[in-house]
């Protein structure tokens, strides 16, 4: 669904410390940025925050930040953020392929991947955000022994990420293809895994970790 265009959310994320709209002058320095040492996690493609701010609200001794590229969904995660008064969550608007261009090597421990655009034509898989193109881009900056969860609702996007992971180095820890009857218990519905599963559509997840 195309998103209207709301004028006003870029001056209103604007006026707020825990956007970071010039993230590149940050590379290498986010652990200033939070001002403690907390590790790190990512979640690419926030969406409206929900996700963010539940881990972010269970675990205060991790520092999150949440990209996603429009104005238009970001400015509803720095409302959740600022009304449960989180801290240790900053907020990015960033086309993802330019990942690399804000994070140095080892700044990052944990990457959530949710419902990301599958990208079904063959033509564009390379876009996909789990593709071994952006794995490579992820291994300049990611600990060792990152791991990235991902979780989808699409079989075809769900097959090819398990082999991509693997192609890119990485080791499967844990996959499922209904993660809801796997009994995994950490975890954290997103909004669109509510509307998913309230369809009866199954919920896939993998853990990996880089090597």
């Amino acid at each position: 669904m195309r998103l209207r265009k709301k004028w006003w959310a870029r001056p209103e994320m604007e006026e707020s410390p825990l956007v970071i709209t010039e993230p590149r002058e940050y590379k290498g320095k986010w652990k200033d940025v939070f001002n403690n040492d907390n590790e790190i996690y990512l979640e690419l493609g926030c969406g409206r925050g929900e996700f963010v701010t539940k881990k972010a609200i269970d675990n205060p001794d991790k520092n999150y930040i949440a990209i996603d590229l429009k104005d238009e969904v970001l400015v509803y995660v720095l409302r959740k953020v600022k009304e449960a008064e989180l801290t240790n969550v900053r907020i990015i608007p960033l086309e993802i392929a330019f990942i690399t261009e804000i994070f140095d090597k080892n700044e990052i421990s944990r990457i959530y991947i949710n419902f990301c655009n599958p990208w079904p034509k063959d033509r564009h898989n390379k876009r996909r955000l789990t593709h071994t193109r952006f794995l490579e881009r992820y291994k300049q900056f990611i600990k060792p022994g990152t791991e990235i969860w991902f979780k989808t609702d699409n079989r075809e996007l769900f097959d090819a990420s398990l082999d991509y992971m693997v192609e890119s180095g990485f080791e499967l820890l844990f996959h499922t293809y209904d993660l809801h009857s796997s009994g995994f218990e950490f975890n954290t519905v997103t909004e669109y895994e509510n509307k998913f599963v309230s369809l009866g559509m199954k919920i896939m997840f993998l853990r990996s970790k880089l090597k």
